[in-house]
Parts: C-alpha cells; structure tokens; sequence
C-alpha cells in the first residue's frame, strides 16, 4: 500500500493508533467542530462531512466496489466506487481524489462534483448510524483497477440494467441508493442517455 498522508498518520512513533477525526457540520455543511471516527457513527449519529464518488468506464459503466470483510462499518457489502470522509481542513475533492487511489489504486481521468445530500441512515447490521453531509463527485476511470484488499473485496463494472439486478439479489450499502439518485442528474450528463442512468 502506498504510504499516503491517510496510511501514514494512523500511528503514532510508539505505535499505537491515532484517532481518526471526522469534520462536524451543521445543516448547511458549515464546519461545526470535530469528533473521533467511531464516536461519530454511534447513535444518533453526529453530523459530519464525507463524499461519495462514482467513476464510469467509457462504456458508461458504473464502477462497483464490495467492501472488505475486515471493514468495522458494513462489510461485504456492496457500494459506490468509493466514499469516505476528508480529514479536518481537507477539501471534499482532495478527499475523494485520495481515497479511490487508497481503495482502489487508480486515479480518476476525470473527477466533477454533483452536489451534496443529507441524510440519516442507521446500518441494523453493526447499529451504527451514517448521519452525513455528503459531497457527491463523478467520473471517469481509464485504468486498469488495483484494490487494496483491506479496503476491497471484490470490484464489478454494471450497466444501469446490471445494476438493478445485483440490487435486487446482492446486499448494498445503506446509503448506497440515496447518493446514486442524488448523482443521477450529472451521471446522465456524464454518460449520456443511452447509458439509462
């Protein structure tokens, strides 16, 4: 795994971790405060900052990725290309930019913004809650696709049809359809029409 500014500041020179703090905000998705990772996530759920990322290949297929089985949060469960949350004074698209290549080692040939979501997901499964302000991007991806299997388990590029099928027979993300319908507006004007996106 590269040694990025993620990898390497999670432990400190005595070897234990480091908190991993998340950004706070409040409904308009001004910067509030700070609060560790997990404390975040516990219900209710504190607000705080993440994005979600959907690269296309140029069929207009939509780059899935299965989360790893090792992952505290919804594991094994299938979801958008990539999401996360930036650090403390780290811009959203820094942010997204950053992890696809940690998660999946490629970088996107073409990254936009698309808006931003609210929403309120509990996860039954771990009894955690995604109270999040989400930065949605959209893009392209042209390479061949790496994973760090810590981070993914299992990589898959859908059509739109696809898509329906996998989400009717396979687990996915809580939060997974409400960021996809939120982006649809520029997936449609990144992939066309004939995509059916």
């Amino acid at each position: 795994m590269p040694i990025t500014p993620a990898t390497a500041t999670h432990s400190s020179s005595n070897g234990t971790a480091e908190a991993i703090l998340l950004e706070l905000v409040d409904e308009d998705g001004t910067t509030i405060g700070t609060a560790e990772k997990l404390t975040a996530h516990q219900p209710p759920g504190q607000l705080h900052r993440a994005f979600s990322v959907f690269l296309f290949d140029e069929r207009g297929r939509l780059l899935l990725q299965q989360r790893a089985l090792g992952k505290y949060h919804s594991p094994g469960v299938w979801s958008n290309t990539c999401c996360g949350h930036p650090y403390p004074g780290e811009a959203p698209f820094a942010a997204a930019a950053r992890r696809t290549y940690e998660e999946l080692g490629v970088s996107p040939s073409l990254l936009a913004e698309a808006g931003t979501v609210r929403y309120n997901h509990p996860d039954p499964e771990s009894g955690l809650v995604e109270q999040e302000f989400n930065h949605l991007f959209v893009g392209m991806v042209q390479s061949v696709v790496r994973p760090d299997p810590e981070e993914v388990g299992s990589t898959a590029f859908v059509t739109a049809g696809e898509l329906v099928e996998r989400h009717a027979e396979d687990p996915f993300s809580a939060w997974f359809m409400t960021v996809l319908d939120s982006a649809r507006p520029a997936i449609r004007e990144l992939t066309g029409d004939s995509a059916g996106w």
